[in-house]
């Protein structure tokens, strides 16, 4: 009776407050989810630009594998030019993208032919994104949470299977599977069935250590019989599915087999077969001893006993059995948990969700960010920075560095950023924080400007390119030369941009008003700098991300862009919380002319001006716009160019601000050529609308025949364009004589 009453009195409370702490704690189970950065997914479309490498690129950084079939989810084939890629399906802003397998024919640097698995042809196709970047919370724990009826049905018979055959019928330890599971052990000569119950393992990984003491089995035991008492099967089997420990990588552990699925083999639960579900099932036992990633042959071990429970148990036949035994491990060969792939641009992500969602409502939050990011364009960015600052010749004092902005000039969507030569390593993030003097990146505005008063200035104005004395305040002055140390007299306002003189700038600038230049800056990039004359020369310190979003205004052809590199956030149901898509207002008409006129002047530059080695390079195919800048003693290198498609602003120089003896053309453009000869990319062509284009003579306001000597087509807003006629017939006849005198 006293040791009744002794055990009672143990026991009792023992229960009461395991059970009071099960009911808490399992009760209100729940895990913290990290939040999940992705890149844009790709959009295929007959005519895009895309190469067969970028392709590729596309679909290794998201995870596919060119198993040769192409058959199943997340798998694609080559043949030739010609790709059969079966996508996953995911979530994007609006809403749930179904997988499908389709066919994508290549001509070229575009794509020349789109149909599905059944030949049909198709307008568009979205492959699902690669995954860039974690935010996890206080645990670096990868889990993503899945429902029972979100499990495929073999998964669960099969865990039963192998690890908890009584599961059904225990009630939290099974004295029977503990036995079978002996002897089936001393049979194969090592674990192949587990003795614990489901609710023991799921006891040990969510509350005890696995340390093999007398005490620890105890309490396991205790844990699991109260759990089994006050929760049902489907509640214990759901949790078990959302913790099991299944991997490692690096300082983050995977845990769950939706959150394995993808780690593993790059796709849903939902889409595993027979052999997959094996492996994962198998490697409960140990998730490092049967990596099949280090140890493949332990691991196609470790799934053929798990393949023959499945048939010994009826779940499958012989046939699949073997069928199954004979199929390759399958995984990928690295781990999708992108903790943070590409540093510099997640800088840029953080900061534009910073207002509407701080650090700590990000991180951990199980959240999904959907951004622009182009993991194709990216790669070749970062290949570009790389082998050019490895090649440039520059003056030895500091090392090189670089930054760079790539985005649509449709949309002002971020596609590629590097912040530094070592684009993998997070730190200081040159394309958002270095303010460095941005010298003739600025002249294009300028000029812009006096475009924008089509009665009173034209690309034929005449502007005089000679010594100028501007006075700054009181005594001082300021007398700015060309970088030639040579003033070239009366020239076209076309030649003064594209030639980018110094002094016929600073004359244009001061009648346009140096005020009207920083209030257009403060439109168009939220700065507004001190209206000094210097100015209009760049003598003003900003970050590459800044200058791209003043070139954004010309690219888009005069819309008020924001650049962005968000496109999206959804909470962990997929339902959509914030959009960042939208749509840019239309450019007003007065803005569009001018800035077309303006990318003619800055083609011009790319085929005879400051930027003609571009051409040398063989980018006249893409007609490209840009412009060179170099700060004073050659301490930074600016190039700014764009495509009918894309933008991209390069900085090259030195953190320690010395001279690097680089000016724009021979340190920053030569990253941007390197870049835009692998970037599949669209020709510039330039609106006609509201242009006219008339033949001019030098002077640039009388019209001329094509024939006479000087003559040159030049663009003029509508209306606006020389009415003059003077034609050279007459000094032709007279020339003609005149030899003929002589002769």
């Amino acid at each position: 009776m006293f040791v009744f009453a002794a055990t009672a009195g143990f026991v009792v409370p023992t229960w009461w407050v395991v059970d009071r702490f099960l009911q808490h704690e399992f009760g209100r189970l729940a895990w913290q989810i990290p939040t999940r950065v992705f890149a844009r997914p790709l959009a295929l479309r007959v005519g895009e630009p895309i190469s067969s490498d970028s392709l590729i690129a596309e679909l290794q950084a998201a995870g596919y594998r060119d198993d040769g079939a192409g058959q199943s989810a997340g798998t694609w084939q080559r043949d030739g030019a010609t790709f059969r890629i079966s996508s996953r399906g995911f979530r994007d802003v609006d809403g749930r993208v179904a997988a499908q397998r389709v066919e994508v024919a290549l001509a070229g640097r575009n794509v020349a032919r789109l149909r599905d698995a059944g030949g049909k042809p198709l307008t568009q196709a979205l492959l699902d994104p690669a995954r860039i970047a974690t935010f996890y919370g206080s645990t670096q724990e990868e889990r993503q949470l899945v429902r029972m009826e979100d499990v495929p049905p073999l998964l669960i018979t099969t865990l039963q299977a192998v690890e908890d055959r009584n599961f059904l019928k225990h009630f939290g330890i099974d004295w029977k599977g503990i036995a079978r599971a002996a002897w089936v052990n001393l049979r194969e000569g090592e674990v192949a069935q587990g003795g614990s119950t489901l609710t023991q393992q799921l006891v040990r990984s969510l509350y005890l250590s696995r340390a093999q003491t007398a005490s620890r089995k105890l309490r396991e035991a205790l844990y699991a019989v109260v759990i089994e008492w006050r929760f049902d099967k489907r509640r214990i089997l759901e949790a078990y599915m959302n913790q099991i420990y299944l991997g490692q990588q690096g300082g983050q552990a995977v845990h769950g087999f939706a959150a394995a699925s993808r780690f593993w083999f790059g796709r849903d639960l939902q889409q595993l077969g027979t052999e997959e579900i094996a492996l994962l099932v198998g490697m409960i036992q140990g998730p490092s001893y049967h990596d099949p990633r280090r140890f493949p042959e332990r691991a196609k071990q470790r799934r053929g006993l798990v393949l023959n429970a499945m048939l010994e148990t009826g779940l499958i036949d012989a046939a699949e059995a073997a069928r199954a035994k004979a199929q390759p491990l399958g995984v990928t060969s690295a781990g999708t948990l992108a903790a943070n792939r590409y540093p510099a641009f997640v800088d840029l992500v953080r900061a534009q969700l910073v207002t509407d969602y701080p650090p700590e409502k990000l991180s951990g939050a199980g959240l999904v960010v959907l951004t622009t990011l182009a993991p194709s364009a990216q790669a070749v960015a970062e290949r570009a920075v790389a082998e050019q600052l490895a090649a440039i010749k520059a003056k030895p004092d500091a090392p090189l560095e670089a930054a760079l902005v790539v985005s649509d000039t449709q949309s002002g969507e971020v596609v590629a950023l590097v912040g530094g030569k070592d684009a993998r390593q997070p730190g200081f993030n040159r394309a958002i924080e270095a303010q460095r003097p941005v010298g003739s990146l600025i002249k294009p505005f300028v000029y812009l400007l006096a475009l924008a008063q089509p009665g009173r200035w034209s690309l034929a104005s005449p502007v005089e390119d000679a010594p100028i004395t501007v006075r700054i305040s009181g005594s001082k002055s300021w007398s700015p030369e060309n970088s030639d140390k040579a003033s070239h007299g009366w020239v076209a306002l076309i030649d003064a941009l594209s030639r980018s003189y110094n002094q016929a700038t600073v004359r244009l600038g001061m009648e346009v008003g140096v005020d009207r230049l920083s209030r257009l800056m403060n439109v168009l990039a939220g700065i507004e700098p001190p209206a000094l004359p210097s100015l209009l020369l760049g003598a003003v310190d900003l970050s590459p991300l800044q200058m791209t979003s003043l070139y954004q205004f010309l690219a888009s052809g005069g819309q008020l862009q924001r650049l962005r590199s968000v496109r999206g956030v959804l909470d962990a149901d997929g339902k959509s919380v914030s959009r960042y898509d939208t749509a840019a207002p239309r450019a007003e008409a007065g803005d569009a002319i001018a800035t077309r006129l303006i990318t003619l002047a800055l083609q011009e530059a790319a085929v005879r001006g400051t930027a003609a080695q571009l051409g040398r390079d063989g980018l006249a195919r893409l007609a490209p716009a840009g412009k060179t800048g170099t700060s004073n003693d050659g301490r930074d290198s600016w190039f700014a160019g764009y495509t009918g498609r894309h933008l991209a602003v390069v900085w090259v120089g030195n953190d320690a601000n010395k001279p690097t003896g680089l000016y724009g053309s021979t340190g920053a453009m030569r990253v941007w050529s390197a870049l835009f000869k692998q970037l599949p990319t669209s020709a510039l062509q330039v609106d006609p609308g509201g242009l006219e284009w008339a033949t001019v003579e030098t002077s640039g306001q009388i019209r001329t025949d094509p024939a006479c000597e000087g003559a040159r087509e030049l663009a003029f807003v509508a209306g606006f364009a020389p009415e003059e006629y003077r034609g050279c017939t007459l000094d032709r006849f007279v020339d003609w004589l005149q030899q003929g005198r002589d002769e």
